[in-house]
């Protein structure tokens, strides 16, 4: 469950009851929507609001105390609230986590004394001290919003994912194995740059991989389990045996080596060592994990499984790695996305593992097995691509939303046809900007969160395409 701190400001010559009321709708919207919430209790300030700096003091020590488990801080305004005494909480708090700022709308017909708020304005006054306190914060989609509202209700899921998308990525531990491919210099990154948001990152050499498998025995327990889940997975009927056997011992290594070091995703020298060295492909036991939501890239694109992880967190669905790989005859508005393929099952109700064509042509499609097929069918998709911008000593992003269609489409591999609006004017910016020709992909529509996360709090330079 998610863990809102929450501070309800409030105004000593505004009516008292629309705090009370306040606390109540929140303590119902929050038990609906499976929510802990972190607030002062009523009698240790007035009605468990804050006011004053003696307020503030107490509710940022109740923070402090709770610190580790606080993801957000929800921000709640009844009435006009005291704008110093919101921002000096946060300040003494010190929680460095997403804030939204919630403003309880006025009724028409109640602009008399007892029952005005005029959070209308007061949340201008908060928002503006928060700014000065250098304090980031979300606000909702209208300037004021009821509580008990179908619209706070989706501001407070988008701030849910806000906050899973900067406390993932915060504590992220990423995978690399093996040397990125020596043709791919677009999957250069800095490691020094990723951790200074958070990101770090664990080596391993494939050949400790390739070494540890080869000591695994045929009849190991775990080997054979592995066996059966794979069968399990997808339509493995074409496959021989001993690819099988390659790639259960594979995922065995792989799995608890990410294991030992609490990892939560990888990514992978997919290509050619794999193939001439080990003689299968990895891409089902790729697949496998993204499913598992542990995200796996291919050729080793450590920037491009953050982006993973990250739509992951927003989303809670498997993401993807993929290529913008064809253009799709004359419609300016859609391409074809590919890759050879390791995609996560969410996106391949067709799915089996067969052999990569093009891998095969020059390393053998007997040393290919592994590569899955299938087709991603139509609806939602979310794009996103996160880059370590090594020359201005950054990170940058660009994400998107755009539609799976059922488009004919005559090709192998993991594909999809995909349609995003203006996509001309996004390949424009991609090109100029010099991003990878890699992006991640997610079956949602999570743009705005994201958007929102990377760039309000971590800090990062994001284009948020239309």
């Amino acid at each position: 469950m998610t863990t809102l701190a929450v501070v309800i400001g409030n105004r000593d010559f505004f009516p008292d009851v629309l705090v009370g009321e306040a606390r109540r709708d929140l303590l119902k919207l929050f038990q609906e929507m499976q929510i802990q919430a972190v607030l002062l209790d009523e009698q240790a300030t007035k009605l468990g609001a804050v006011e004053t700096w003696e307020h503030a003091k107490r509710c940022a020590e109740l923070f402090r105390a709770n610190r580790d488990r606080i993801d957000g801080v929800l921000v709640c305004l009844p009435n006009f609230g005291d704008e110093k005494g919101v921002a000096d909480v946060l300040k003494l708090a010190e929680l460095n986590v997403p804030v939204l700022v919630q403003a309880s709308p006025d009724d028409l017909d109640q602009l008399q004394v007892e029952r005005r708020r005029d959070a209308f304005c007061g949340k201008i006054s908060v928002c503006n001290n928060l700014r000065q306190y250098g304090i980031p914060f979300s606000l909702t989609e209208n300037h004021t919003v009821a509580i008990l509202s179908d619209e706070f209700r989706a501001d407070l899921r988008s701030f849910l994912a806000q906050c899973r998308v900067v406390r993932g990525l915060r504590r992220a531990r990423i995978g690399a194995v093996g040397a990125r491919p020596n043709a791919f210099n677009t999957t250069r990154f800095s490691e020094k740059l990723l951790q200074s948001s958070g990101v770090s990152v664990s080596t391993l050499d494939l050949s400790e991989v390739f070494g540890w498998a080869a000591r695994l025995a045929d009849d190991d327990a775990r080997v054979k389990t592995k066996i059966a889940e794979i069968g399990g997975y997808a339509t493995a009927t074409q496959v021989p045996g001993s690819a099988l056997l390659r790639m259960a011992k594979l995922a065995v290594v792989l799995l608890d080596w990410m294991d030992r070091n609490d990892l939560d995703a990888s990514a992978i020298q997919c290509w050619n060592s794999m193939q001439q060295n080990y003689g299968v492909n990895v891409c089902t036991v790729m697949s496998m994990m993204s499913e598992r939501l542990m995200p796996s890239a291919c050729e080793v694109d450590i920037a491009g499984v953050v982006a993973m992880f990250a739509l992951q967190l927003a989303s809670g669905r498997p993401s993807a790695l993929v290529d913008w790989n064809n253009n799709y005859g004359a419609d300016r508005n859609k391409c074809v996305f590919f890759h050879c393929g390791n995609w996560a099952k969410s996106f391949l109700p067709d799915i089996r593992i067969g052999t990569a064509p093009i891998l095969g042509s020059t390393l053998g499609v007997e040393n290919t097995y592994g590569a899955l097929e299938g087709r991603t069918p139509a609806g939602p998709v979310t794009f996103a691509r996160v880059s370590t911008d090594d020359r201005n000593g950054c990170i940058r992003s660009y994400v998107g939303e755009g539609s799976f269609t059922d488009d004919p489409l005559a090709t192998f591999g993991n594909r999809a046809v995909v349609e995003v609006p203006e996509l001309q004017k996004l390949m424009r910016y991609i090109c100029r900007n010099g991003f990878e020709h890699h992006a991640a992909m997610n079956g949602s529509h999570c743009a705005a969160e994201l958007a929102d996360a990377l760039e309000t709090y971590l800090g990062w330079d994001v284009y948020r395409h239309c």
